[in-house]
């Protein structure tokens, strides 16, 4: 049996916060309305200063923002949404004046146009690292329902979205960001996720956020890389994790609330599972937006 848990509305636990830090991108499966659960999920003994962060599926950043360490390695294998991270600690004044003129024209036909780019790889290899940043932004701001989807060729192929007054670059979040990756030591990488953890060591602090597994065969989002992320790659995840675990590191993880995952981490000698009511507003299927369970998977260590 799974606990369901109500999220309380709770004040930040980092010592140190920069309101200004949040999401830069709209993101299928963000973090930020669980934050006041992840928050009382994290290890008593982790600090920010000494142990490291991980996050193998950084997407939108709202927990990595949220708890904002010092040290830490963010890594997903969507290499445009690693290049935006990059392009923002590395170049915020060029993206920014490019995601400026692009707020001038924010109409059907520049969002196709600027959409069909990755259509032809000559012409795609040609653009800037700002360019493809600016791009991916202007895309998500003002797609339909800030999906991020591709096909089997990895091309954008979500639809425009006829959004209302989208802001396509905030400047104080992208130069707060910026300011954070730069203070800080924050490795950025787009690798497989067993490789980007390969150098946890005890008490660093581990998030998992992976694409969830389908509540139903219509639910399935395959479309946020062109590899997908299946049942082969929950266990693989799931294996993963217990080895990690081992080696004293702490591990939290989301998933979606299926018997496929609550039977994944039943074992109570690595895990404890709490079931959280969650409300997606993000999704393909409208069906599939609105209330939903979600668990949160924590291993056996003490929380602050």
């Amino acid at each position: 049996m799974t606990e369901l848990y109500q999220p309380e509305k709770t004040t930040s636990r980092r010592r140190s916060s920069n309101l200004v830090l949040r999401p830069f991108l709209k993101w299928a499966g963000g973090k930020r309305q669980l934050l006041p659960v992840l928050r009382q999920y994290i290890p008593k003994n982790w600090s920010s200063g000494s142990s490291k962060y991980f996050e193998p599926f950084i997407g939108a950043g709202a927990f990595l923002f949220d708890l904002q360490p010092k040290k830490a390695l963010i890594n997903d294998t969507n290499k445009e949404l690693i290049n935006c991270y990059l392009t923002i600690k590395d170049n915020p004044d060029e993206l920014l004046e490019l995601t400026r003129e692009y707020q001038k024209n924010i109409s059907k036909k520049r969002y196709y146009e600027l959409r069909e780019l990755d259509r032809d790889p000559e012409e795609f290899e040609q653009l800037s690292n700002v360019q493809r940043a600016a791009r991916i932004i202007y895309l998500n701001k003002t797609c339909f329902n800030g999906l991020f989807r591709v096909n089997s060729q990895g091309q954008f192929n979500v639809p425009y979205g006829d959004n209302k007054n989208p802001i396509v670059a905030d400047e104080a979040i992208i130069k707060g960001i910026s300011k954070y990756l730069n203070k800080n030591k924050i490795e950025i990488t787009s690798q497989d996720f067993k490789d980007a953890v390969s150098k946890a060591k005890n008490e660093d602090f581990i998030y998992f956020d992976p694409p969830y597994d389908p509540v139903s065969d219509s639910s399935s989002f395959t479309g946020y890389d062109m590899n997908g992320f299946g049942k082969e790659e929950q266990i693989c995840l799931q294996k993963l994790s217990e080895r990690l675990i081992d080696k004293g590191c702490n591990v939290l993880l989301s998933n979606s609330s299926t018997n496929f995952i609550k039977d994944l981490y039943s074992d109570k000698q690595y895990y404890s599972i709490i079931e959280v009511a969650a409300t997606r507003h993000i999704n393909s299927v409208g069906t599939g937006r609105g209330k939903i369970n979600e668990v949160i998977i924590f291993s056996k260590y003490d929380v602050k």
